[in-house]
This record gives structure tokens, C-alpha cells and sequence, in this order.
């Protein structure tokens, strides 16, 4: 068999996506700054985190259809390009005195709809670059590749906006058009050819809620992502304004970040072997009672570098819970249907997320840093009950075998 790494296509989407990747973690942790610095107010960081993400909630849903019925190839590249323009158009603003916060929230949100896109068609079509017994390894690789991106991004977005405000942005936006470049040199076929008339788009995305409600496991599995991404979410925003009040500069939170990061990075790596010794439902219980233990101590901490490692702690055991829950929806779920249950399992896990953003930012200016991360603390703690209680993952099989489409 050809090793993962002499797969001519899955190098160029994950080097194309490492370049991308790297620049959307510089330009992320230059918005909040960027807000910061212009207005003051953690409500409107709040308000851009929610522009971001809420195509999570409004266009996923119709989005996994298109991703199974349009060609997914086109859907990537027409993806990048639309991002990296959108983002040239912030520094263009800056450097002309138009910069609004109104426009930062509308390139975030038309990123966000790129990135929507984008993640549903490449993880559908994942599977058709690599073999299945090599699908682990690619899902590992990519988190790699996003935690590295992370590592490495906060540091230098905090350093470039030291020099100009403008600067993250020009080169998140020249990012994007690089990683369109290297998708023009893929060969294969990211789809199966369609079987019969395609659905209605209404019936198609019932098509996926269906299939994610006749699973109670999947559904669990998906409430508990959800309940993770809104504390994640909130948390970040929490983090950047303690790290402020703590005396840290644009440079000390992006280095608190990159720290933060680096325990990402370190578990996508060991993910890539332990997810061989961890079983979904170990992923599902015990990474839930990890988050749950680590999160009160970030109250704990006194300085920017503080938070970077307990962060860093907490960061270390998600690629783990990346890995062993896409691996078995990738196993789990035919292929023909996993643009539409990816998609109708994004708008539960990441529709939460701009609602989150704003109430990051609610809870800052309500109860402060404190009161927000006892509050984020708390529903963490919840989840891991939750994960330990559930009925369908205590009945969780030790093989995941493919659950056929449930008939309407």
C-alpha cells in the first residue's frame, strides 16, 4: 500500500490547507486586538465572533446537500478564493481610515460561510483520497496540520499587528489565494457518482437530520460536541480579555495563544497512536472529566503564560476526541450521505457557536472574567455527567460497524 505521505493528492490539500490554516490563526488572533483597540468594548468582540461563526448555524444545513450534489473540487477553490478576497478588503480599509467594525463583521461572516463549505467538502471528500485503513492517520494529520497552525499563528498575528493593524490580514488573505493555487493540481474524483435524480434540497437536508436522529449515539456524541464548542467558544474571548487585565500585550496573549496551542499540536501527534488504545466511548467520558477538572484552573492563574499552560492542558486532549469521533462517522456513515449528516451535525456542534461568542461577551461585561469562567466551568462539569450517565454510550460497541440510512 502507498504510504499516506507519497499520496500525491492528500499532500496537496494538507500542505495547501497547512498555508491556509496558518493564516486564518494569525488573522484570528488579530480581530479581537483589532476590536479591542478600536472600540474597547468585549460586546463587539463578541458581536464579530458571532458574524464569524453564525453561518455555522444558518448554512450548514442547506450546505450538506450541495456538498454531496455539486462538484466538491469547485467547492473547495471557489471557497478559498471568496476568503482570501474577502480578507484582502480589511487592510485596504485600514490603510484608507474606512475601517468599520460593520465591515469586519461581514468579511467574518462571508469567511465563515467559506469555511463552512470548505470543511463539509473536504471531509466528505476525504474518504475518496485515502484508503480506509489510512483514514485515522489522514484525520490525525489534519489535525496536526490545525493544531500547528495554531501553535505557530497567535505568536506571529500578535507580533504583526505590533507592527501594523493591517498586516495579520494581508497575509491571512494571500494565504487563501496560495492554498486555491495547490488545489488546481488535484487529479482525483472527491465524489461518487450520483445515484438517480437528486433530492429536493429540503428533502435532502431532512435526508441527514434523519439519519443523525435514528442514531441515539451519534445524537449524543453531537450534544456533547455542541456543549464543548459553546464553552471553547466563549472561553477564548474570556482568555484574551484576563490575559489584558493581567497587564499582557498584543504580543504576550499571542504567545499565551501559541502556547496555548502547542498542547494541541503535541496531542494531534499522540492522537495518531492513541486512538489505536482509546475506545469511542473513553474518548466521549473521559475528555469530557478532563475539561471538567482543568477549567476552574484558570482562575488560578496570575499571568498571560499561566493561562497558556492550562490551556495548553486542555487543548492537549481534543485532537483525541477529533480523531475517534470523525473516524467512526467516516466508517459509520455511507459516503453518498456524508456531506448531509455532516452538515445536519454542524449546524447542532457549530451552531452554538456564535451564540456563544455573544455570550462570551455578555458575561464579561455582566459578571466579569471570573463569574464567566466558573459559569463555563460549570456547564463543562455538566457534560461530563451527562457523558457518563447516557445509556447509548455505555451500550457503545467496541468496533464501529456502517449504520444503514434509515428509511423514511
Amino acid at each position: 500500500m502507498t504510504p499516506l505521505w507519497r499520496n500525491r493528492d492528500f499532500t496537496l490539500l494538507w500542505s495547501g490547507q497547512v498555508i491556509s490554516s496558518l493564516g486564518a490563526a494569525i488573522s484570528s488572533t488579530a480581530t479581537p486586538l483589532l476590536v479591542l483597540s478600536t472600540t474597547g468594548s468585549p460586546l463587539d468582540a463578541g458581536l464579530v465572533g458571532a458574524a464569524g461563526t453564525l453561518p455555522h448555524l444558518i448554512a450548514n444545513l442547506p450546505a450538506g446537500p450541495l456538498v454531496d450534489r455539486w462538484n466538491r473540487r469547485r467547492i473547495l477553490l471557489v471557497s478559498e478564493i471568496v476568503a482570501g478576497l474577502a480578507l484582502l478588503s480589511i487592510p485596504l480599509a485600514i490603510w484608507s481610515g474606512l475601517f468599520t467594525i460593520a465591515q469586519l463583521c461581514v468579511v467574518a461572516f462571508l469567511q465563515g460561510v467559506c469555511f463552512v463549505f470548505f470543511g463539509l467538502a473536504q471531509d466528505a471528500a476525504l474518504p475518496m483520497v485515502v484508503p480506509p485503513d489510512q483514514l485515522a492517520t489522514a484525520i490525525a494529520a489534519d489535525e496536526a496540520r490545525s493544531r500547528g497552525a495554531t501553535l505557530a499563528g497567535p505568536p506571529i498575528g500578535g507580533a504583526l499587528f505590533g507592527l501594523d493593524r493591517a498586516a495579520p490580514f494581508l497575509v491571512d488573505g494571500i494565504s487563501y489565494l496560495i492554498a486555491a493555487a495547490a488545489l488546481l493540481f488535484l487529479r482525483r474524483d472527491l465524489q461518487k457518482p450520483a445515484e438517480g435524480p437528486a433530492e429536493p434540497l429540503w428533502r435532502a437536508a431532512v435526508t441527514g437530520l434523519r439519519y443523525v436522529w435514528h442514531n441515539p449515539l451519534i445524537r449524543v456524541s453531537l450534544l456533547l460536541i455542541a456543549a464543548s464548542n459553546f464553552v471553547f467558544q466563549a472561553l477564548i474571548l474570556v482568555l484574551v480579555v484576563l490575559a489584558g487585565r493581567q497587564g499582557g500585550t498584543a504580543s504576550d496573549i499571542g504567545l499565551m495563544l501559541g502556547l496555548y496551542s502547542a498542547g494541541g499540536l503535541l496531542g494531534a501527534f499522540a492522537a495518531s497512536r492513541l486512538h489505536r488504545m482509546v475506545s469511542f466511548r473513553g474518548a466521549l467520558v473521559g475528555v469530557n472529566w478532563v475539561w471538567a477538572l482543568l477549567l476552574p484552573l484558570f482562575l488560578l492563574t496570575t499571568a498571560p503564560w499561566q493561562i497558556g499552560v492550562v490551556g495548553a492542558l486542555t487543548a492537549f486532549v481534543g485532537p483525541l476526541w477529533n480523531v475517534v469521533i470523525f473516524t467512526y462517522a467516516g466508517v459509520v456513515v455511507p459516503n453518498e450521505l456524508l456531506g448531509r449528516v455532516m452538515s445536519a451535525a454542524g449546524t447542532l456542534t457549530w451552531g452554538v457557536m456564535p451564540i456563544a461568542s455573544l455570550t462570551g461577551g455578555l458575561m464579561l461585561t455582566a459578571i466579569g472574567t471570573t463569574g464567566s469562567l466558573w459559569s463555563l466551568s460549570a456547564i463543562m462539569l455538566i457534560a461530563a455527567v451527562a457523558a457518563t450517565l447516557s445509556p447509548s454510550v455505555r451500550r457503545t460497541p467496541t468496533q464501529p460497524e456502517p449504520i444503514p440510512q434509515p428509511q423514511p
